[in-house]
């Protein structure tokens, strides 16, 4: 007779797959465990770092790297224990949606099961409900040997048994407190399920190789990274061991000795398919990299202060189109080679800069991967699978002969014959198009939230933290985030300095106190002092160790000059005469507003007058955030194709139109690789000016042709006049004495548009303009604004001390609102390593991605969140369609994930969807909530998203958020 244990099923054939090629109806428990088991050894072997299996080694080996392997591929096998309970097992085949077949094999199944001796109950309704992650967190470490009093003997509690087995209760997610861990206790009588455990138990073990009398002494997980880093393993691997397309399900006519052989293959396989282990990079050099192209004499003396092993903080302070991109690759492939780890992540500011700098690391890849064949390269933000680049590394990624999304995607045959060196290329699996495993791919690009969510009790924030310690982390534009933003990549810096990670900091203006606050939180990870130096350049590089090297170019780099003025903001119809006819001969100026509604009036007014002044009205173009990406996406491409640097970089861009006007918000102020002759701007924050002027003359090869009338960097600041000369920078404010104000000052703090203006206006000439040059004035431009707080009598002064005060106000409860919110290693004066009762979480924090508490929830940024809401148009004969003119009618069918039916409708949806303001929903009116809105009929494809039905002709909702209007070009309003 076969053990009892052998018929815990874990999984039961749900789609059908197992009984499509002609498998059980159910997978044992065990079978699960060995596949879990194996996949975690091809993770250990292939994927991670060797500093995470140092630090695994550390916890799960007494030093012992082969021992350490083992013991984590059993405790994660050991994860779904608790299914070997009544509340579990009751399930098969009890669900309304489980087919005939579930049902009779069912009956089966536990015919056999209680014939074999498990100790099913008599009465399965009885039965309390506890999850199954919860049951193994409370009794694994008394199968592994605990004898505490909980785990019923008399002796002290195994500390690392027990973090261990409540590191695997939270494998859906989310690590469970004590309470929860205690309360699932009854749910599986010790007396009777403990034997069958304990069977189990030693049979993996067995199987596996690994000593169980060893075992409790040599697991003692105390460093703080490891226990993260340990629980996104775990889930990572059941991950990969869940997929029914790569594991099987294993027949009872063969024994464990046989299923465990199988999982080792499949595992494998699976490791192949997703191509795990791709960058092997070997030292090279800069023209390997970047044909064609020398080092700058910042980006070589960084190449020659890098470290040559360990890990490393890298902060780059250089101007915009400087090469700081590039010199950040360069160092992310000298710490593979010096580190082991599998790629990079970019965190980039803005969904567009990331569509933008993907490319850019394509190109990278195809000279970094060298001899190898390809390497995965996600693009991580919610619109990523609407972009054509996207569907390329798809198409990319598929085998010869494969067609589009089929279901063979997930995972490409190993048997497809390896393309010639000459292709090596990135190449995009859809299985990391899954939540939170764009992380996991090798090579990854996306906005900053992927990063400041990693440290956010969030459902499964242990695997984001896990992808990004196994690479080097890249943070773009660092100035460019909130200082609620700044202090979650604190808390990032010190988990990732912790784990052996690395980081590269980008910036072109970044404060002191902002390389002061990364330089100590690296430091605080490693749990060092930093050693400072009184060397100087715009290059940071502190070790391991604390030590600090600054380093930079041994000459000047070039400098940039731009004439600065500022004008009253005329209003949109003046400005747009101006505009029209200064570029009425030729040349390209971008106006660059502060808010929607001012940029989309200015638009407006644009285009209703361009025909007058002899512009077409294909030649202003806008561009912002509240619209559907059906229309910004292309808007974005088509500015990058002719405003972008061509495919011949040191010559012009043939698309280069001879004149255009672009109003934009602050979507082109961030890391978008395109050149305008001419400048204006609302009055801003003096980094983001000094970011918005590099958009500005910013490709050199473009100069000879420039127009005579922008022969010169020139960056016009538009301010709104206000009492005493000064310009107006606070929100209205009525109670306060303040009917008029400016709504600029909801967008970014008072305090930094005064100082910034009063920064700029001590350096007026007689002429009126104001010259700075760039990065020769950078530092004390930046400090003047973000440093000590500027004294001065007068009005000015008054205005300067009451913003100062707000703006402070602000910073504090940013700051607290951080501190409530994120994970750190250590306790707060850095004395000791935090426990996994410190690590807990639950549904009221969300998945990071959405739902939760407010309040509680994880959140990337501060400010006015949104709610996401596919948008329709209702044609007169009922027909509903992506676009106004019905030409593209709406597939609302439910298709099989996978196929090219379903990626197509997900890509077409993604183009729809509109983020509409969440305090839309309240106040003065209010749009329905929606849960009020009625549902779409016979849209099964909509059942569980907010739907808004618009008119074709207007865009006003006729189903939905009644009140809201939809533009092509200006995007949401009500």
């Amino acid at each position: 007779m076969r053990k009892r244990h052998l018929f815990i099923w874990a999984k039961t054939d749900q789609t059908g797959t197992s009984r499509r090629i002609g498998g059980p109806a159910w997978n044992p428990l065990l079978a699960h465990v060995l596949d879990v088991a194996a996949a975690t050894g091809q993770l250990w072997d292939r994927y991670l770092p060797s500093t995470i299996r140092e630090r695994l080694t550390e916890a799960f080996g007494a030093a012992d790297a082969a021992t350490a392997r083992k013991t984590v591929m059993l405790l994660a096998g050991l994860h779904d224990l608790g299914k070997g309970s009544n509340c579990f097992l009751r399930q098969f085949g009890a669900n309304p949606w489980d087919s005939p077949y579930l049902r009779e094999a069912r009956k089966a199944w536990e015919e056999q099961a209680r014939a074999a001796g498990l100790p099913l109950a008599d009465r399965f309704d009885n039965e309390p409900t506890v999850r199954h992650e919860h049951i193994t967190a409370v009794h694994l470490p008394r199968v592994l040997g605990c004898t505490c009093h909980t785990c019923g003997g008399r002796n002290p509690e195994n500390k690392g048994l027990h973090t261990a087995a409540t590191l695997l209760g939270g494998h859906h997610g989310h690590i469970p407190g004590p309470d929860t861990i205690d309360r699932a206790a009854m749910a599986a009588d010790t007396t009777t399920w403990l034997p069958v455990y304990t069977e189990l138990v030693q049979d993996a073990a067995d199987l596996i190789g690994i000593d169980l009398t060893t075992l409790p002494q040599n697991v003692k997980p105390e460093r703080p990274s490891t226990l993260p880093l340990f629980a996104g393993l775990v889930i990572l691997a059941d991950w990969i061991a869940s997929d029914e397309t790569h594991f099987t399900y294993r027949p009872h006519t063969t024994s464990p000795h046989t299923w465990w052989h199988t999982s080792l293959a499949q595992a494998r396989a699976a490791a192949d398919a997703l191509r795990l282990d791709t960058w092997k990079p070997t030292p090279t050099t800069w023209q390997t990299l970047y044909p064609g192209t020398s080092p700058r004499p910042f980006q070589a003396a960084t190449i020659a202060a890098m470290p040559a092993d360990g890990p490393a903080l890298v902060i780059i302070e250089s101007d915009t189109g400087s090469g700081k991109t590039r010199l950040a690759l360069w160092c992310a492939h000298h710490l593979a080679i010096t580190c082991g780890y599998q790629g990079l992540y970019m965190a980039m500011p803005t969904r567009a800069a990331t569509n933008q700098t993907a490319h850019e690391i394509a190109a990278f890849m195809k000279n970094a991967l060298g001899k190898q064949e390809a390497a995965n390269l996600a693009v991580v933000h919610g619109t990523a699978q609407a972009t054509d680049f996207v569907h390329d590394l798809l198409d990319a990624g598929r085998a010869p002969g494969q067609a589009a999304f089929d279901g063979l995607e997930d995972f490409i045959a190993a048997t497809v014959p390896n393309p010639s060196p000459q292709e090596s290329r990135a190449v995009l699996s859809p299985w990391y198009l899954r939540r939170c495993l764009g992380l996991i791919a090798p090579f990854a690009v996306g906005t900053i939230d992927q990063a400041v969510l990693a440290t956010q009790p969030s459902r499964h924030w242990t695997l984001r933290l896990l992808g990004l310690a196994t690479k080097t982390l890249i943070i773009d534009e660092a100035h460019a985030y909130e200082l609620y933003q700044q202090g979650l990549l604190a808390a990032v810096l010190q988990w990732l300095a912790d784990a052996g990670a690395s980081v590269v900091v980008l910036s072109a203006t970044l404060p002191a106190t902002a390389r002061t606050a990364l330089t100590d939180a690296w430091c605080a990870g490693h749990r060092v002092q930093p050693r400072e130096t009184e060397q100087t350049g715009p290059v940071t590089i502190v070790d391991t160790h604390g030590s600090i090297t600054r380093t930079g170019p041994a000459e000047k780099p070039p400098k940039l000059r731009t004439h600065i003025d500022f004008q009253p903001d005329p209003g949109a119809p003046a400005l747009a005469k101006q505009l029209l006819n200064e570029a009425r001969g030729a040349g390209i100026t971008v106006v660059l507003r502060n808010r929607v509604r001012t940029a989309t009036e200015l638009h407006a007014t644009l285009t209703e007058r361009a025909t007058d002044h002899g512009w077409r009205p294909e030649e202003i173009i806008l561009l912002h955030g509240r619209t559907l990406p059906r229309y910004r996406l292309p808007v974005e491409e088509h500015l990058k194709r002719t405003l972008g640097p061509g495919d011949n970089r040191p010559h012009p861009n043939p698309a280069r139109p001879p004149r255009l006007l672009v109003i934009a918000t602050q979507v082109v102020e961030q890391s978008l690789d395109i050149d305008f002759d001419r400048i204006y701007t609302d009055l801003a924050p003096i980094d983001l000016l000094l970011q918005r002027r590099g958009r500005v003359h910013r490709h050199t090869a473009n100069d000879p042709f420039r127009p005579v009338w922008a022969h010169k960097p020139r960056m016009t600041i538009l301010i709104q006049p206000g009492p005493a000369g000064l310009p107006l920078v606070e929100p209205p404010s009525p109670e306060n004495g303040r009917p008029l104000g400016n709504l600029d000052g909801y967008v970014y703090a008072p305090y930094t548009l005064i100082s910034t203006w009063h920064t700029l206006n001590q350096r007026l000439r007689a002429d009126g303009t104001i010259r700075i040059t760039t990065p020769t004035h950078t530092t004390d431009l930046i400090e003047s604004v973000y440093g000590p707080r500027q004294h001065v009598n007068g009005p000015l002064g008054q205005l300067l001390d009451r913003t100062w005060t707000s703006w402070q106000s602000a910073l504090a409860s940013e700051e607290s609102q951080c501190a409530a919110r994120a994970f750190a290693p250590f306790t707060r004066r850095g004395k000791k390593p935090i426990g996994v009762q410190a690590l807990t979480s639950g549904s009221s924090h969300g998945d990071g991605d959405d739902g939760g508490l407010t309040g509680i929830k994880a959140v990337s940024r501060l400010g006015d969140p949104s709610i996401d809401a596919i948008a329709l148009y209702q044609q007169s004969n009922g027909t509903l369609t992506y676009d106004p003119a019905g030409t593209h009618r709406a597939d609302l069918s439910r298709h099989t994930a996978d196929t090219p039916a379903r990626r197509q409708q997900q890509k077409d949806f993604l183009l729809n969807t509109m983020a509409i303001p969440a305090h839309w929903f309240n106040g003065r009116n209010a749009l329905p909530h929606p849960e009020e809105w009625p549902p779409v009929r016979a849209a099964p494809a909509l059942k569980r998203t907010h739907t808004a039905l618009l008119d074709p002709a207007s865009g006003t909702c006729v189903s939905g958020p009644l009140g809201l209007t939809l533009c092509p070009d200006s995007g949401l309003s009500k």
